[in-house]
């Protein structure tokens, strides 16, 4: 099927259009910066000392102010949660621009990685020039105190300094660093701190000087008290001035005027450190992270009632709490953050429960993996009865302490204002839509979607059990109520010897809807369309990245029943 341009504008256009904005940003400031520095008659003086490496030294910083203070921003994750739920951006496409934060975020560290090579080397030239080309007249210019002395040690100290802090947050961000060993990535991440403080020390240096008396001295003009002479070419002057020892571009400035005569200046050049324009960029985010951190550390500082905790199939972990005024919406996650397990690490779990007008619960559900989760189990179940549900009020417990941070706003808040949505999910990836289902469960008539089309695709047949009542449940309640197209479940277990069934003769409906093998997603595609001819349908995913993919491509096709599908995911990287 041909790709579909409505749906390719409404899954990627905003998305390429922001980043066109981005890219634009980056080049008219490098350029800018360039030609600033390489034309720009205060820096006449400077360029003939560095050259080339002046030029791409300046520039890359522009580009590296730019990027250190946009990659903050996604990071800001309570003003982000904010917007998504407030009036403040309603349109519904904005708000999808929301989830691309992350996609930003690691944009600007890689476009930060590629400009700090190109600074760093441009700085290793400039070291080399401010070493050969030792002004003795303009004495102020150089960084060295003598020729070929290296000048300029602490914002190169603190430039090595950034650089490995860099190398070492890169390196820990890779996937493969991330899957094996979450708590380095988490650890080394947290070095920006370390990283901005070193960057706001590095601008301090004043190392590049900029001419300030333009008017009473022209660039290039000749000292009555220094030369004799009224008429001397540029060249001659620029080549007594600095030695001869000049970049190879100067030779062209010596072309084009060999028979232009300097005017006579009676003021020598005066030169001034810059004010550092990095302080101007990055003080805004900076001051806004660090305002929302510390909301959130005032926010988390009472721990949360642990009421009931559940041990389930498969080495999934449920958790029920309640904190006094805590408020969330279907789709949100949360942080958890044990002082028993770890005193900084902490985690990320969707809300498969949220607090209602009626019931202040709200509870997760995580699977035990890596030794953070291991070590949190442990805390919370007793070592006699791992297998077996906990009663909070029949057998008494002492939990650990537990802090959250949040909620704060996924893609998944979007699946209930569709008027039909595909919500997809892949072994434990069917946590985010466990909070959506639970809201339709206890009222489904406030919000915008009427048809629901729920697929789930699990490894083994224990997994069903972690939701197999809510989605009983769920079912019934709409075959009751006279609706039941409102909810449509498939379930597929994808690795199994036989036919097997969820145990439980309650499960009868679930079994009905159990298939074996992977779904067939054109069909199931094409039969969605076919059934919500003209209308916009909402695509959920959380998962594995082969899945995610295949409806990705899938919803930017075109289809001959005029319906378009809108896609959106969480990933489990």
């Amino acid at each position: 099927m041909a790709l579909s341009w409505r749906s390719w504008l409404a899954n990627e256009g905003v998305k390429h259009l922001c980043l066109l904005v981005w890219l634009s940003l980056n080049v008219l400031l490098f350029w800018k910066t360039f030609l600033l520095y390489n034309q720009g008659p205060e820096y006449y003086y400077i360029h003939q000392m560095l050259g080339l490496g002046l030029c791409l030294s300046r520039a890359s910083a522009s580009v590296l102010n730019l990027n250190c203070s946009l990659i903050l921003l996604p990071m800001c994750r309570t003003v982000l949660a904010y917007l998504r739920g407030s009036q403040k951006v309603p349109s519904r496409r904005t708000r999808r621009l929301l989830d691309k934060s992350k996609t930003l975020h690691i944009t600007c560290g890689i476009t930060i990685c590629i400009f700090s090579g190109v600074h760093v080397a441009a700085h290793l030239v400039n070291a080399l020039n401010f070493s050969v080309n030792y002004s003795e007249h303009f004495l102020a210019l150089n960084a060295a105190r003598y020729q070929n002395e290296v000048g300029g040690l602490f914002p190169g100290l603190t430039g090595v300094c950034m650089v490995v802090v860099l190398f070492l947050m890169v390196t820990a961000s890779t996937y493969a660093i991330r899957v094996s060993n979450y708590d380095i990535f988490w650890y080394t991440h947290n070095l920006f701190f370390v990283f901005y403080m070193l960057l706001l020390l590095h601008v301090s240096g004043g190392l590049l000087k900029y001419q300030t008396n333009l008017d009473t001295h022209p660039p290039g003009c000749i000292s009555l008290n220094r030369t004799p002479s009224q008429n001397m070419s540029i060249a001659d002057y620029v080549s007594e001035h600095f030695h001869g020892s000049l970049p190879g571009g100067f030779s062209k400035l010596e072309d084009h005027y060999q028979k232009t005569l300097v005017k006579i200046c009676l003021e020598e050049p005066k030169f001034q450190a810059h004010f550092p324009q990095t302080w101007i960029w990055i003080s805004g985010p900076l001051c806004l992270y660090c305002a929302e951190r510390l909301y959130r550390c005032i926010r988390s500082n009472k721990p949360v009632t642990i009421i009931s905790v559940i041990n389930h199939p498969s080495d999934v972990m449920e958790l029920r709490m309640i904190k006094e005024n805590f408020k969330a919406r279907p789709g949100q996650y949360i942080i958890l953050h044990c002082p028993s397990v770890s005193a900084l690490e902490n985690h990320p779990f969707t809300l498969t429960m949220c607090p209602t007008e009626t019931k202040a619960t709200f509870g997760v559900h995580f699977k035990v993996v890596g030794d953070w989760t291991e070590r949190f189990r442990d805390l919370l179940l007793p070592p006699s009865s791992q297998d077996s549900e906990i009663l909070p009020f029949i057998q008494s417990r002492n939990y650990p302490k537990l802090y959250i941070d949040g909620p704060f706003g996924s893609p998944f808040e979007e699946s209930l204002n569709y008027e039909v949505s595909l919500c997809v999910a892949g072994g434990i990836g069917v946590t985010p839509f466990a909070s959506i289902l639970n809201t339709l469960l206890d009222d489904w008539k406030p919000y915008k979607l009427r048809r629901l089309y729920f697929i789930w695709v699990c490894r083994d047949i224990q997994s069903f059990q972690w939701f197999a009542d809510l989605l009983y449940v769920l079912h019934n309640k709409f075959w009751q109520e006279n609706r039941p197209d409102f909810v449509n479940i498939q379930l597929y277990l994808s690795q199994t010897d036989g036919i097997q069934k969820i145990i439980g003769e309650k499960y009868h409906t679930l079994n009905s809807r159990l298939f074996i093998g992977r779904p067939r997603w054109k069909l199931l595609f094409d039969e969605i369309a076919k059934c919500n001819r003209g209308k916009t349908v909402g695509v959920f995913c959380c998962g594995p990245s082969s899945i995610s993919k295949t409806l990705h491509n899938l919803s930017n096709r075109n289809n001959s029943y005029g319906t378009k599908f809108e896609y959106n995911k969480e990933s489990f990287s």
